[in-house]
Parts: structure tokens; sequence; C-alpha cells
């Protein structure tokens, strides 16, 4: 299995994303999923209950001796930082207070990042949008892997290396392929963070810094959870381009695996996208789907026809408009 893959560059695709037209025609057979676009206001609750076990973890730590620091950081840290990950992506989505509060949800996520330790939510916003609007986009969709990833990480050992480094990559992937100007907000939300972590480091010492730390590089990177940013859309089945996960570590990240049905409805919350596959089944059912995102870590490192390559890519027309 050390062969490099066959894969050289991405699959260039010509075709606009399958999503807005499935939208339209499920919405024209079934306008009954209109209903379920609303915001869901139990997501705020989840998130302050997770805020405030992260805080009683710092707590918890702060005496511990280094191998027990490190041993929670993984076993309990990195689920609950991955997990707020994924309540910023739904905030992202002004899925807490609704489309007609959407600096409401931006203050949230602001204070939802606060126990991951590093500046996240404001930035991923906006570039997460684009992923919406130009899936695949050259240059635009910052999900897309670069040139250099696809080359270089070629073999097992390599893709595995890759998978641990998922943090690394998705901080500095922005800036290699469609840098932004910093605003307002993600200026507030460095100055949040750094005085969150001042505060945690005074009270509480260094090793409450190091489980907040260490917990979210090692819950974005070699761990089940993670199996979701490889799941989503890396090309298993070719002409296939969005996938969803139908198993039982949902329940830790608001519905993500159900990412077809995601990029189908956007603004309608994690938690209605059950019933919008089960209102819709027949667009859903026969899609390719997987049960297990350890199946999907393992299958990647191993199969030498799987890269960071396999991804479709296109060639953006028209006007784009980004946050």
């Amino acid at each position: 299995m050390g062969n490099t893959v066959a894969r050289e560059d991405f699959e260039w695709v010509y075709t606009d994303q399958p999503h807005a037209d499935r939208r339209k025609e499920i919405l024209a057979k079934h306008p009954e999923i209109k209903a379920l676009m609303k915001p869901d206001y139990n997501l705020i609750w989840v998130v302050v209950l997770m805020v405030l076990a992260q805080l009683t973890a710092f707590y918890l730590v702060k005496d511990l001796d280094w191998k027990w620091v490190v041993f929670w950081a993984y076993v309990f840290g990195s689920c609950i930082s991955h997990s707020m990950t994924l309540a910023i992506h739904e905030i992202s989505h002004n899925s807490a207070f609704g489309n007609s509060k959407a600096m409401w949800n931006r203050w949230f996520g602001i204070f939802a990042n606060l126990p991951l330790g590093l500046p996240y939510s404001i930035s991923f916003k906006r570039y997460h949008m684009d992923h919406h609007r130009y899936l695949g986009g050259d240059g635009i969709d910052v999900d897309i892997p670069t040139n250099f990833e696809g080359w270089f990480f070629c073999t097992p050992f390599r893709k595995f290396m890759w998978i641990v480094l998922q943090p690394f990559f998705y901080a500095i992937r922005p800036l290699c392929i469609n840098p932004k100007p910093i605003s307002r907000l993600e200026v507030i939300n460095l100055l949040a963070q750094l005085s969150f972590d001042v505060v945690i480091y005074y009270l509480w010492g260094v090793k409450s810094i190091f489980y907040m730390l260490a917990g979210s590089v090692l819950g974005l990177g070699l761990h089940p959870i993670s199996g979701h940013f490889i799941a989503e859309h890396y090309m298993f089945l070719k002409g296939h381009e969005t996938y969803s996960y139908y198993g039982p570590l949902n329940l830790l990240t608001f519905n993500v695996g159900y990412h077809n049905e995601h990029h189908d409805f956007p603004n309608i919350p994690g938690k209605s996208l059950p019933l919008v596959k089960k209102i819709a089944a027949e667009y859903y059912d026969n899609l390719p789907q997987y049960n297990s995102w350890i199946k999907v870590l393992y299958d990647f490192v191993m199969d030498d026809t799987i890269s960071p390559y396999s991804r479709m890519k296109r060639q953006l027309k028209g006007e784009v408009k980004q946050d």
C-alpha cells in the first residue's frame, strides 16, 4: 500500500452543484419542508451547557498529573471541542436566533468559541458561506485542498499524517487559496478569545490552557468524529460530490452527517435534518451513504485511489459574491 495514488489532479466538472436543483424539486413535491426552516432555540441551551462543562473541566484538570491532563484532553475535551465547532457551524447558519437576528448569532458564536482556545467562529462563517454558494469553486471554496496537499499526501503514511494535521491545514488553507481582509468582528473574536485565555491561565494555570488547546487540536485531527471532514465531499464514488452519514456520532455533531440534506437545505437546523430525509426519502435513500466515520478514515488512508485530490472542482463563471 505504499505506492502513490493514480490520481494526479482534482476531478474538474463543468456542471452546477446538484443541491440547488434538488432543493427546488423537493420543495415543489414536499412544500411542508418549509415549516422546518426556523431557528432551533434548544441549540442556545445546549451550547451554554457545553461551555459550562468545559469550564468545569478546566478547573478539574488544573492539579492533575500531566499524563491525566493529556488523557482527558483526548477522551473528553476533544469530543466537546469538536462538537462545539459543529455548534458554531449551526450558529453560522443563524440556527440559534434566526436570520432576523443575524448579529445575535455572531455574538453567540464568539461565546461558543471561548472553550476552543483559538479564535475561529467569525472567520469560519465568512468562508463557510462561500462553501455553500460555490461548492468546489476554484479559488473560492477553501474546503478544497491545495495542489500541494494533493501532490504530497499520496501514500498511506502521508495521508495518515494529513489527517493528524487537519487543524493546521484548515487554518492556513484560506490564507493560501482565498485570503480576505480582516473584519471588525474577527478582531473582536480575537480579542475576546485572548482575554478569555488569559483569565483561564490566571485562575487555573498552564494545565488548563494545555487541556483546552490540546483538546481542540486532537479533536479536529486523529479522532473518530473527524471522519466527517472526509466523508462529506471526498469522492469515494466517481460522480458523487456529497455524501451523508447516518451513524450514531450524529448525536454529538448536531446531525452534520446528514450532509446531502444540509447542502440542500442549509437554512434548516441540524435537529430537523432527519425529518427532511424522512419526508423526502425517495431523494435520499438511494444516494451513497456511510454508517461509520472510522471506516471512512481507514479507507481514505489505505485506498491508493483516494487522496486529497479526490474532490470535484469547478471553474466559476459570472459574478462571485463573498462575505
